[in-house]
């Protein structure tokens, strides 16, 4: 496994064609793989996120079983004249075998959180339909609903710094939250626009399950994982 940071030369065209476009940047970065592995959930598969450190620096991370090759990044949304190659790739393989249950990490996960409804007055058994949620509120507890089975629990804020709203026991907060919007290729079976909403959040963590946690980290938490979600990252408490 690999942990593949190339930082984004928002200045360049082509770049921002790649940040407007989940659909485009999913393409860009299958391409640095001559075979991407299957999205079956048997096994890894290439995780990516979007990362604004601040104005003048973004990042996207790759989390994939093999190293890419992202020459063709470079030269649509990179510097290709320097002489570095531009982008970092991280031996992950050995992270993950050093981890152990209970340790506590600081991290940051871009998901899709979403719930099924039926429309009222429906008839029972009509199908139900994938929405996303839109407050904060249930966003939260969208990824505390999930922490069990990804191998983690989010730590808890001592009684003396909570407040009354629901979540804030936790080391948990949503950064940013975004609705975005795309047209299927012409080629897709669907002409469907593609809509979800992409939420960040950023947290403490300690790790209940290695097994699970895993997985989770390869694999990825939640929908739209193929448009820059399901990566989870992690960094030393301070």
């Amino acid at each position: 496994m690999y942990l593949t940071r190339f930082r984004i030369n928002t200045g360049r065209s082509g770049a921002r064609r790649l940040l407007g476009s989940p659909h485009l940047m999913h393409g860009a970065v299958n391409m640095g793989f001559p075979d991407p592995p299957p999205r079956d959930g048997q096994g890894p598969r290439v995780l990516w996120r979007v990362d604004p450190a601040h104005q003048a620096e973004t990042n996207l991370f790759i989390v994939s079983p093999t190293r890419p090759d992202l020459t063709h990044l470079v030269e649509q949304a990179g510097w290709p004249t320097l002489d570095t190659p531009g982008w970092t790739s991280f031996a992950y393989s050995e992270f993950l075998d050093a981890l152990a249950e209970g340790d506590t990490w600081g991290f940051r996960l871009t998901a899709n959180p979403v719930h099924h409804i039926r429309r009222p007055g429906a008839a029972p058994g009509t199908p139900t339909k994938r929405v996303a949620h839109q407050t904060p509120r249930h966003q939260l507890r969208w990824l505390l609903e999930r922490q069990e089975k990804a191998g983690f629990e989010v730590v808890r804020k001592p009684p003396e710094r909570r407040l009354t709203e629901y979540g804030d026991e936790h080391e948990l907060i949503v950064r940013d939250r975004l609705p975005l919007q795309f047209r299927r290729p012409p080629a897709a079976h669907s002409r469907e626009d593609v809509r979800f909403t992409r939420v960040t959040f950023d947290g403490r963590l300690r790790i209940a399950d290695l097994a699970l946690f895993r997985r989770t980290l390869t694999q990825g938490l939640g929908k739209a994982r193929a448009y820059g979600c399901g990566l989870m990252t992690l960094a030393p408490v301070r």
